[in-house]
């Protein structure tokens, strides 16, 4: 009897783009590819909070590299995956919301989130997929939804929309491309703590509604998201494209 084996789960010798890395669940995926061996590229527009990144990266004997970038620059983000890519690799985190009630919701906001969530969000993946055409290589490319590509949620619904769109952009690019190696998927988050969520936690309503829905009876850690992103990003997922991975503790079950 010949016994199987685990697929790997390093990414030694991997390039990977991690785009919104200067902080949240984008910090821990860079961290978390880099741990696994890949060498990582952070990109970000906050330049000093990536260069201390790199730097604490480095540090702790990770291969990383800065580059500034703003995803809703379709332009100057396609410009920089050509010159710096092809990236085996890409975690999309870069993201917006602006909460409100739909009947309050302005033109100005949801222009500006579905600018960032959808149109940068479908203009980087396909500047990286790009590159891995051109290049003859397979690939991974990851964007960070949410639950809420799901549901719905209260003040949510103009996020919500955009992150049920990048579900939608996701699996028609991932029967394009399969033929060509490149598998695209989604990480659907619930509720993480990271600076851009506290002020829902700060709401006691908020967050008790928040509890309520989680299954599991607790609020989620960026550290819920990096087993799943190495998980993605390696050959262990090699026939998984098209899907999105719930990390909900059970939001979505019902």
């Amino acid at each position: 009897m010949t016994l199987p084996k685990t697929p790997s789960f390093r990414l030694d010798g991997k390039r990977a783009l991690v785009a919104g890395a200067s902080s949240g669940i984008g910090l821990a995926c860079a961290v978390a590819l880099a741990e696994a061996g890949a060498d990582v590229t952070v990109a970000a527009r906050r330049v000093e909070a990536l260069e201390e990144l790199v730097n604490e990266m480095s540090k702790a004997g990770m291969n990383a590299q800065a580059m500034p970038l703003d995803v809703a620059d379709v332009t100057a983000t396609q410009a920089a995956v050509a010159t710096h890519g092809p990236f085996d690799i890409l975690v999309n985190s870069a993201g917006l919301a602006r909460h409100a009630p739909a009947v309050d919701t302005t033109e100005e906001d949801f222009d500006a989130v579905a600018g960032l969530n959808v149109k940068g969000a479908y203009f980087l993946t396909r500047a990286v997929a790009r590159g891995l055409l051109d290049a003859g290589k397979p690939g991974t490319l990851i964007n960070i939804s949410s639950q809420m590509a799901k549901v719905g949620g209260i003040d949510r619904a103009v996020y919500a929309a955009t992150k049920h769109a990048v579900e939608g952009f996701t699996k028609s690019m991932a029967i394009e491309w399969g033929k060509h190696g490149i598998r695209v998927n989604t990480i659907c988050p619930t509720f993480i703590v990271t600076p851009l969520t506290r002020q829902t936690f700060d709401r006691p309503e908020r967050r008790a509604w928040v509890e309520e829905k989680i299954k599991l009876g607790r609020i989620g850690e960026v550290e819920d998201i990096m087993g799943a992103v190495v998980f993605l990003a390696s050959d262990a997922s090699a026939l998984v494209t098209g899907t999105a991975l719930m990390i909900d503790g059970g939001w979505t079950a019902d």
